[in-house]
């Protein structure tokens, strides 16, 4: 399933006014810019902590779109304050129903081509993400971004991997829909010793990916990794939050206890291709 706000990435045009030949002023000042990757950040990380504490690099970027809401109508002054929280996920989300987007599209995460119109005018988007097409990989779905990411995991570890569940797959009750949208995957543990899955979880990690060992005492299900690839935006609200409490150190379940994997940098696809 490909969702709209991420295929029209682009799609929609951002138009700087400026003199014509016999204009005397000065240009239009040059718009502000929104960075998505910092955005997106704070919409995954800020709706999971406990206070209104601000992501680190994002605040500039979240009041451009709390303003931009509020001018709508969307969203009241006092949650105008560069805390991507509650308030203003549904602010988003109610955006997005408003350009005619549903279900996985209205999420209050914002996707490329809603932030873009978004900012017609009063913002320009750079360091845009989008999840890339749905392709099939090892007979489950995922997206292109999902897949270049396990795939470097996989040199990184000299090892193919077995997918269990890839993305965009509903009705898995145990899943708790959080594979119900793009990022998600479940990999086979099966013939893997202790040391190989911290590995597997290392490198994951290591790329971009949220990952933790499941267990069967923890619900259920079988031994397994869960593996959910940080700042995708076609995400689930279930693999949102996964991806929020990964950031703030816990282990994405409905617990959410202290996280349990290796200790690696938290970062995203993007911050890793920047790294090499």
């Amino acid at each position: 399933m490909i969702t709209r706000r991420n295929l029209l990435a682009g799609a929609v045009g951002l138009a700087v006014a400026t003199g014509g030949p016999l204009a005397t002023g000065p240009a239009s000042a040059a718009l502000p810019a929104v960075d998505m990757e910092a955005l997106i950040k704070a919409a995954q990380i800020d709706p999971r902590r406990a206070d209104t504490a601000l992501t680190e690099g994002a605040k500039d970027s979240v009041l451009l779109v709390e303003r931009a809401l509020q001018a709508r109508g969307l969203l009241s002054t006092p949650y105008v304050d560069g805390h991507f929280g509650t308030s203003t996920v549904a602010a988003y989300a109610a955006y997005q129903r408003s350009l005619g987007y549903t279900g996985l599209d209205a999420t209050g995460l914002p996707g490329p081509s809603s932030l873009r119109a978004l900012g017609d005018g009063r913002f320009t988007v750079v360091r845009a993400l989008s999840p890339g097409s749905v392709v099939a990989l090892r007979g489950v779905q995922v997206n292109t971004r999902t897949k270049a990411m396990l795939l470097e995991a996989e040199r990184l570890l000299g090892r193919q991997l077995g997918i269990t569940q890839g993305s965009y797959n509903s009705g898995v009750d145990a899943s708790a829909g959080t594979h119900d949208g793009g990022g998600a995957l479940d990999l086979s543990v099966s013939g893997l010793s202790s040391a190989t899955r911290t590995d597997v979880l290392r490198r994951l990690r290591t790329v971009g990916f949220a990952a933790w060992l499941r267990t069967p005492d923890q619900g259920d299900w079988g031994y397994h990794i869960h593996a959910v690839a940080l700042a995708d935006t076609d995400q689930s609200t279930g693999a949102q939050n996964q991806a929020g409490d990964y950031y703030l150190g816990r282990n994405g379940l409905a617990n959410r206890g202290p996280d349990d994997g290796p200790v690696v940098s938290r970062r995203t696809w993007e911050e890793y291709q920047r790294s090499l």
